[in-house]
C-alpha cells in the first residue's frame, strides 16, 4: 500500500483533530488546561484498540502512556517508544490572537507545530494500524509529557525507566529546517552562582565586601569555557539591598550548553575551581538543573542509516543534523538505547507568534511513522 497517498486520503481527518487539540490550550503551568487537552487525546486513543495508563500529578498535567499491539502475538518483545508531548509555551488565550488556521499549505496555530503535530502522527499512524488491519513489529509505546516545555523530574525518572526497556525510541519534535532529523542535541546545565561579601556604609566602604564586584569577576571568567561549542547565558542576575549599603550577597544563574557529556565535566570542573577574587568574599554554586546532551554513537548512527532506507522505500530523503535546544530524546538517549529526534513535521516560528507546520510535511511524516511501526 502507498502510505503517502493513504494519508493524503485522511488528510482533512487529521487537520480537524489538530484543530481540536489546538483549540484546547495546554500551557504547562496551567495544570486543569492541559489535563482537559490530555483527557479529549487519550479518549480517542482508546477508542482504536489502545491500552491506556495515567500517572498523576500535583503541580503539572498528569502523564499518560499510551500502548498499541494490535494483532502482535510476541507482546513481550522489547517496544518501540515513541516520545511526545502535550504542553504548550503559550497561555490560555492567546488563540484569540493567534488562531488556528490553513494558509496554503501551512498550517498555524499556538502548538501547532511544537509539538501537536507529533501528537496528530502518532494517532493517525496507530489508527491506520487499527483500520488497516496491520501489525507492528513490536508493541508500540506513546509517552505524552506534559511539561516538557519546562523540565520535570518525575517525567524525566518515567522516561529513564520506559527508555531501558525500550529497542528504539523515536521522538516526534520537529524537524529541523528542511526536514532533517536531529541526531544531535546540545545538553543543557543551569548553574546558580551566588557571591558572600560584608556590608558597610558606601561611605566607607573600604570597612566591606562588595559581593556583586566580585560577582561580576567570577562571570567575566565564563569566556574561558566558551569554545567548542560550550556557550553561556547569565540570564538572570541579582544583588544589594539599597544603594547606600555594600552589597553582601549577589547572585547569577548561568545557562551553559554543551555538546558533549565530556564538556559538560570540563564545565562543572571550571566551577568548582573558581576562587574569590576579592579578600573576604566567598563563592558557592548549585545545579540546579541538568539535560544531558544527544551525542551521535555507532549505534545511533546504524539508527538513522535503517531508518534513512526505510524512509527511502516510500520515496522520501532523509537527512541529519544538529541543533542547541534539548528534548526529552536527550533523556531518553542517556540509557544507550537508539534514539532519534526531529521526527515531527517541517515547519518554523517555534515559539514564535509565526508558528507553523507544513501539511505536505505531516502527510510524509505519518506515513514514515507508520513504516517505521511496521518494520522496526
Amino acid at each position: 500500500m502507498d502510505l503517502i497517498l493513504y494519508f493524503k486520503s485522511r488528510q482533512g481527518e487529521m487537520v480537524h483533530l489538530l484543530k481540536e487539540l489546538v483549540s484546547r490550550e495546554s500551557p504547562t503551568q496551567d495544570k486543569k488546561a492541559v489535563d482537559l487537552c490530555s483527557h479529549f487525546l487519550v479518549e480517542e486513543f482508546k477508542k482504536i484498540g489502545c491500552r491506556v495508563t495515567r500517572f498523576p500529578q500535583k503541580e503539572v498535567g498528569d502523564f499518560y502512556l499510551i500502548n498499541y499491539y494490535g494483532r502482535l502475538k510476541n507482546k513481550k518483545k522489547k517496544p518501540l517508544l515513541i516520545l511526545t508531548h502535550i504542553d504548550t509555551v503559550w497561555p490560555v488565550g492567546k488563540l484569540s490572537q493567534m488562531p488556528f488556521y490553513i494558509s496554503g499549505d501551512k498550517i498555524y496555530g499556538p502548538g501547532a507545530l511544537d509539538m501537536k503535530a507529533g501528537l496528530v502522527m502518532a494517532f493517525a499512524a496507530i489508527k491506520a494500524m487499527f483500520d488497516l488491519d496491520l501489525s507492528p513489529q513490536r508493541p508500540v509505546s506513546i509517552f505524552v509529557n506534559s511539561a516538557e516545555e519546562t523540565g520535570c523530574p518525575e517525567a524525566h525518572e518515567i522516561i529513564l525507566k520506559l527508555a531501558r526497556q525500550a529497542e528504539y525510541v523515536l521522538c516526534l519534535e520537529p524537524a529541523l529546517p528542511g526536514g532533517g532529523l536531529k541526531t544531535q542535541r546540545k545538553g543543557r546545565l543551569v548553574i546558580r552562582l551566588e557571591a558572600r561579601g560584608k556590608a558597610a556604609h558606601a561611605g566607607t566602604p573600604e570597612k566591606g565586601v562588595n559581593a556583586i564586584l566580585e560577582l561580576m569577576s567570577q562571570l567575566e571568567k565564563l569566556k574561558k569555557i566558551q569554545k567548542e561549542g560550550i556557550t553561556a547565558n547569565v540570564g538572570l542576575i541579582g544583588g544589594g539591598e539599597k544603594p547606600n549599603i555594600v552589597p553582601d550577597k549577589a547572585w547569577a544563574v548561568i545557562d551553559l550548553r554543551f555538546w558533549t557529556s565530556a564538556q559538560k565535566n570540563k564545565i562543572l570542573e571550571f566551577f568548582r575551581e573558581l576562587k574569590p577574587s576579592l579578600k573576604g568574599a566567598k563563592l558557592k554554586y548549585f545545579q540546579e538543573s541538568l539535560t544531558p546532551p544527544l551525542e551521535k554513537t555507532p549505534a545511533s548512527e546504524k539508527f538513522f542509516s535503517q531508518v534513512k532506507a526505510m524512509a527511502e522505500g516510500l520515496g522520501l530523503k532523509l537527512t541529519e543534523g544538529k541543533t542547541g535546544g534539548g528534548s526529552d530524546a536527550s533523556i531518553a538517549a542517556s540509557t544507550g538505547v537508539p534514539t532519534l529526534d526531529g521526527l515531527g513535521p517541517d515547519g518554523d516560528g517555534l515559539h514564535a507568534e509565526n508558528e507553523h507546520l507544513l501539511l505536505p510535511s505531516l502527510i510524509e511524516r505519518t506515513a514514515l511513522l507508520t513504516e517505521l511501526m511496521r518494520l522496526l
